[in-house]
């Protein structure tokens, strides 16, 4: 090994180093943390268990619900189930708080909003909003909830924002699983995109961003588009490969000499970019990845599409990307089976941008940026596993309206107060991550809660076979039949 890589190797590893300062008194900062969350609820009830509730999410646990919660901070089921379930508190002064804080961390003039669907699959028909549909988590249609996610991505980090609960044409229409589900009577059927655009009004002003992100599911709506234009937003928006547009950069056909001039045909963008072959196209580098650097060739071209009824759209710049087949890394997410296309070599992703907004001319973006813009998609993916893998986002046992917001809103805190302490923990130790900093503060709830005395035992076990017995006697008594005691053995 030469020197300058063994020098690298030596630095690389140094940044390693734990500082124990790293978590002394993180279990001090979580509870100053969940403050003024405590303060932005009504009751005390419910200000006394956001915290226990963060550090439940926080834990060792593998399956973070109400009743494994309870269990670990020794608190009745009952009690955390109705916190989460079906207690009237608003999770939205919650979201308004996070938001703020976000905003003063990672804010920028030039931050990018993301909106990205995603879905939890369920088993059952019962919980609120759950039916057959397209499940992004499994690559298929299956039975499962669909919420929509804000998220702001900035140089600094990512983080989850706000989000929706996508509530199906069928259930809005059902008052009777509407009403067992707790489904407030002002929410009717919204689509997705509408879903978005009430976030972006909500917080477009409060947070600072130059740039509106999203996947082809959204990028497909051209009143989507065109609702974007209108409010001066700027975006890149992925779009099926089948889309059709017309190539105004494309020299016209030769006049014939009589009647009007031949207009450029419409095509496919895959059409248009299979026509393109190997020219045109421009390396760049987007970020230096866990594995080396991820790479990326663009190709910008000015295009009009096609809106409903065959009527032409606005102006717009088509941007298409192509990365290795061998690659396996993803940069964006793939939200539907038409989001993409490949050929021997490469696979390819489409995306259109504004040429203008709000009666206002663009100049044409830089290749770089809109590869930022792009990134942002992989970013708010990786937010969507940092929620699932560490804060248990995707563990809940809910089936209410209030159950389902309740949960996600302290899942999104509790992401957000770890990217908090990885911020602070990197200015110690450098290569610090995540998940690191998740384990250690379980380790540290651990020796908070669980004390591993006689006592404790005796309370835990006596915890479970409560809730068995109560089981066994709601199952007896449904079906009219008295239920008999357990068999008492002597000692011998």
């Amino acid at each position: 090994m030469t020197p300058a890589w063994a020098q690298r190797q030596a630095e690389l590893l140094s940044d390693c180093l734990v500082s124990p300062d790293v978590f002394h008194h993180m279990v001090d900062r979580l509870r100053e943390f969940a403050v003024p969350y405590q303060h932005a609820l009504e009751t005390g009830a419910s200000q006394r268990n956001v915290p226990l509730y963060l550090a439940g999410l926080l834990s060792h646990l593998n399956r973070k619900n109400a009743e494994q919660i309870a269990a670990l901070v020794d608190v009745e089921r009952l009690v955390m189930q109705a916190f989460i379930g079906t207690a009237p508190w608003d999770h939205r002064p919650l979201i308004a708080v996070l938001v703020g804080q976000v905003v003063e961390r990672l804010g920028e003039p030039d931050g990018i909003i993301a909106f990205d669907p995603s879905s939890f699959p369920k088993r059952g028909t019962h919980s609120v909003g759950v039916k057959r549909q397209w499940c992004s988590h499994r690559g298929k249609v299956d039975n499962c909830q669909v919420g929509v996610f804000m998220a702001y991505v900035s140089r600094h980090d990512h983080a989850l924002l706000d989000f929706r609960l996508s509530l199906p044409q069928d259930w809005a229409r059902d008052a009777q699983r509407r009403q067992a589900c707790h489904v407030p009577e002002d929410v009717r059927y919204q689509t997705r995109h509408e879903q978005c655009l009430e976030m972006l009004a909500v917080w477009g002003e409060q947070v600072p961003h130059g740039w509106v992100t999203g996947d082809d599911e959204l990028g497909r709506h051209t009143q989507f588009r065109d609702e974007l234009r209108a409010r001066g937003e700027r975006y890149v928006l992925g779009v099926p490969c089948t889309t059709m547009m017309r190539d105004l950069e494309a020299p016209l056909p030769a006049y014939q000499g009589r009647g009007r001039r031949s207009k450029v045909p419409w095509q496919s963008v895959r059409g248009w970019r299979q026509s393109l072959g190997s020219t045109g196209w421009t390396h760049l580098t987007v970020r230096d990845g866990e594995k080396g650097p991820v790479e990326i060739e663009m190709v910008t071209r000015r295009i009009q599409t096609r809106l409903e009824r065959k009527r032409t759209g606005p102006d717009e710049w088509l941007v298409v990307t192509r990365r290795p087949l061998a690659d396996g890394r993803t940069m964006e997410p793939c939200a539907s089976r038409d989001a993409t296309d490949h050929d021997t070599r490469h696979r390819y992703r489409y995306y259109l941008t504004p040429t203008c907004v709000s009666e206002s001319e663009l100049e044409e973006p830089l290749l770089a940026e809109l590869a930022r813009v792009i990134k942002a998609g992989a970013c708010i993916e990786a937010s969507f596993q940092r929620g699932k893998g560490e804060a248990g986002m995707d563990a809940y046992q809910v089936r209410t309206w209030q159950g389902w917001h309740h949960h996600m809103a302290l899942t999104l805190i509790a992401v957000w107060f770890l990217i908090s302490e990885t911020h602070r923990g990197q200015q110690l130790t450098p290569a610090l991550t995540l998940p690191q900093v998740r384990y250690g503060l379980s380790v540290l709830l651990l020796e908070v809660f669980c004390t591993f005395s006689i006592a404790s035992i005796c309370r835990h076990v006596q915890r479970q076979l409560m809730r068995h017995e109560s089981a066994r006697f709601y199952h007896h008594r449904i079906r009219n039949c008295l239920p008999p005691r357990k068999l008492r053995r002597d000692i011998q």
